[in-house]
């Protein structure tokens, strides 16, 4: 690598925070995103334990910080929309010390501005020979190193290990933004019905609420590319279900923000093939059930970054960083039977736990316990 020449695919979390490092220490860094431009807004997600050093590093914790979401508390609903019970959101979530949840968009393009490389969006990679690279767009440019950090579909892993196939953990997931009539303001609500679960919060009572929806399901067959067909799965797994289901549905063709997808993981047994290494999601989904996906990318961007600069390599990347995605990959599993229970019965164990929780004299000590293995996994390596 006498040139030091990386090309990384993808601009969300793990490309940018990969790009940081590899900038400072003088590299040649070039991210292409299939994306016009950067991805703003989205959905809120968590940096936890070991990532919170990592930003700390980057000297962006202070900044992420500022763009906290500032939620302040979860509140389950019952099929009416009544409330159940409250309990503030930090405790319920498990955050703690420096642990902050930011909106997906912020913290790529705090990431993005941060790490100030060469970005050129509306493009792919479509071909990796043995000493180049091919863009959809026709141009052909020579790399050393090619991150493939463009999520958990990555068509560059799809190049060099075709072999990989995702483990689907037996739910979907969508999320989109809708007006909000909710009357929430930095508080979530959530509603459970067996294999069904609706969330939704908002950062203010003026600012649009985002919708989640989440429903078991064996894999289903169609084309990530095809937004109508992916819309016309949600409706048929939450027309005429409880609380706002069919309000929300009503609003989908207008979301200008939908996603949906598999609650999966990437399994991979390897994360490297020649000069590819695989980075973030792409090599490593815990799956959104874990909370931990934004964690994974910034602390692999991290320990990759620091062995291409050091010369440990790709090997001694995945040796320090295998431990620590296999916990995280454990603890997502786990969640997702959490987040869609089977039963009614276990929805109204955990509903009455909720009611009783908030008098419990030593409620913060009960949530540590219950939360011990997230905190375990958030913390399963040293930086």
């Amino acid at each position: 690598m006498t040139n030091r020449k990386v090309l990384i695919s993808g601009s969300g979390v793990a490309g940018p925070a990969l790009a940081f490092w590899l900038v400072r220490a003088g590299w040649d860094v070039t991210v292409v995103e299939r994306a016009p431009e950067l991805r703003a807004g989205g959905y809120k997600v968590d940096v936890r334990g070991a990532a919170t050093t990592v930003l700390h590093r980057m000297g962006l914790h202070a900044a992420a910080k500022e763009r906290d979401t500032g939620m302040r508390q979860v509140t389950y609903v019952n099929k009416a929309g009544r409330r159940i019970a409250s309990l503030p959101a930090d405790l319920l979530m498990g955050r703690r010390g420096d642990d902050l949840e930011i909106m997906r968009g912020d913290l790529g393009v705090l990431l993005h501005e941060a790490a100030g490389a060469h970005t050129i969006f509306g493009d792919a990679i479509s071909e990796i020979s043995a000493r180049s690279v091919r863009f959809e767009s026709g141009r052909v440019e020579e790399f050393d190193v090619i991150v493939a950090a463009d999520g958990l579909n990555s068509s560059t892993r799809g190049l060099v290990m075709p072999e990989v196939r995702l483990d689907h953990l037996g739910a979907y997931i969508s999320i989109f933004e809708v007006e909000n009539d909710l009357g929430i303001e930095r508080e979530e609500i959530m509603y459970t019905e067996p294999g069904r679960l609706i969330f939704a919060y908002a950062m203010g009572a003026g600012e649009p609420a985002r919708i989640g929806m989440t429903f078991a399901s064996e894999p289903l067959g169609y084309d990530r590319r095809d937004i109508a067909a992916q819309k016309d799965l949600l409706r048929a797994a939450f027309a005429g279900r409880g609380w706002r289901s069919d309000d929300f549905l009503a609003q989908i063709d207008d979301a200008p923000d939908f996603y949906f997808d598999s609650m999966s993981q990437v399994p991979a047994p390897r994360w490297s093939s020649g000069r590819v290494v695989l980075l973030g999601d792409a090599g490593y989904c815990p799956s959104p059930a874990s909370g931990q996906g934004t964690s994974l990318a910034l602390v692999g961007a991290y320990v990759l970054g620091q062995q291409l600069v050091d010369g440990g390599g790709f090997a001694e990347y995945e040796r320090i960083m295998r431990p620590y995605v296999e916990k995280n990959m454990a603890f997502g599993r786990r969640m997702v039977r959490d987040m869609v229970p089977a039963s009614r019965l276990a929805i109204g164990f955990r509903n009455y736990g909720m009611r009783t929780l908030r008098f419990h004299p030593r409620k913060e000590q009960v949530i540590d316990k219950v939360l011990a293995p997230m905190h375990e996994a958030a913390n399963a390596i040293t930086i």
